[in-house]
């Protein structure tokens, strides 16, 4: 059996991570299976094409049209806990310690779940993969920019009252350049009623001032990408001074057309400037990675070194939506195995 490498064996966080866009093809094809839904293979392998984008996407709207096939088979209780248990499985080959999953509950409701039991069903199979693995998760519960006030306001609300028990914070998602996040600030305003935290997905198929509107206008104290930030210099500056991290997903924002090229891509340029940075996955299925994956694209790409990547992977730490009492405890545990491996001191 070949020794891990380095990046394998790095412990690692992933903040940016969706439910539906994490489905095994195999679970695909249990699931249509027990639902009774035809598929148009059974062979996995097969499968794939209908799951995953290819190097030819040509946008944010290509890319996000792949959710349409997999949520079809997400719309039961025991689909959800298993898909949930199953993120958190992959996630833990590749040594990763803690998620954020997000899903958003409107999307799963289609054969009479309430708003409600999605989140009971998300959150039961992650605290069984929590109880398996020792993973640490939190929820994220996604808002889409596609979907009334009322519908938004209802995951707002359930939210909620799964605050402390699972849920950490709440997002807003989907065809940014036509939805841009100023139509959401009523939504916003009611999650900071509540004392939600908030992230926002802006600055991936939007400009810079979709950065600005998602933290002045919807309290964000993170962004989902934001690769667009370098647009605007003075945006970019708040973002800084404000301390906001970035939720950046390399591959899947190579895939989105968000930039052109690696050789476009600004991560480097971001951490320079003394930006916080952090390294996710966004959709493992549907962009055909994981987490390792994602650091070996910054090593091969960016030459990024081992500590830079130990830098990166603190960031996700300190950045997650966790209380600061157990993050005391997850800090230290983090940086512990960090400095056993020689990349962190």
């Amino acid at each position: 059996m070949r020794t891990p490498d380095l990046l394998t064996r790095l412990p690692k966080v992933d903040l940016h991570l969706h439910l539906d866009g994490s489905v095994r093809p195999e679970t695909i094809v249990a699931l249509a299976r027990e639902q009774g839904i035809a598929l148009p293979t059974y062979e996995t392998q097969a499968l794939i094409p209908y799951m995953r984008v290819t190097e030819h996407c040509g946008s944010l709207i290509e890319y996000l049209e792949k959710f349409h096939f997999t949520t079809r088979f997400l719309q039961t209780g025991a689909a959800l806990e298993r898909v949930a248990y199953e993120v958190v499985e992959q996630s833990v080959e590749h040594n990763c310690r803690y998620v954020e999953v997000r899903f958003a509950p409107q999307l799963h409701r289609h054969q009479g779940l309430s708003i409600e039991e999605t989140f009971h069903y998300v959150i039961l199979g992650l605290r069984r993969a929590q109880h398996d693995f020792g993973t640490r998760f939190g929820v994220i519960a996604i808002c889409m920019r596609n979907h009334s006030c009322a519908s938004n306001m209802e995951v707002i609300e359930a939210a909620a009252q799964y605050a402390g028990k699972g849920v950490v914070a709440v997002d807003l998602a989907g065809d940014e350049a036509t939805y841009p996040p100023e139509f959401f600030r009523e939504v916003f305003a009611k999650s900071h009623a509540l004392g939600i935290p908030v992230t926002i997905h802006a600055g991936e198929a939007g400009g810079a001032v979709n950065v600005e509107e998602a933290v002045t206008g919807l309290g964000a104290t993170r962004i989902g990408h934001g690769v667009r930030l370098r647009e605007n210099a003075d945006i970019l500056r708040m973002v800084k001074d404000r301390r906001i991290p970035l939720e950046m997903c390399p591959i899947s924002n190579i895939q989105t057309k968000a930039v052109a090229s690696w050789d476009a891509y600004p991560i480097r340029e971001y951490m320079d400037q003394g930006l916080i940075v952090t390294v996710n996955t966004d959709n493992p299925s549907v962009s055909g990675t994981n987490i390792t994956n994602e650091y070996r694209a910054l090593a091969d790409n960016f030459g990024f070194s081992p500590p830079e990547l130990a830098k990166l992977i603190m960031n996700g730490v300190e950045a997650a939506f966790m209380p600061e009492s157990d993050k005391v405890q997850f800090r230290s545990e983090m940086e512990a195995e960090l400095s056993s491996l020689g990349v962190y001191n």
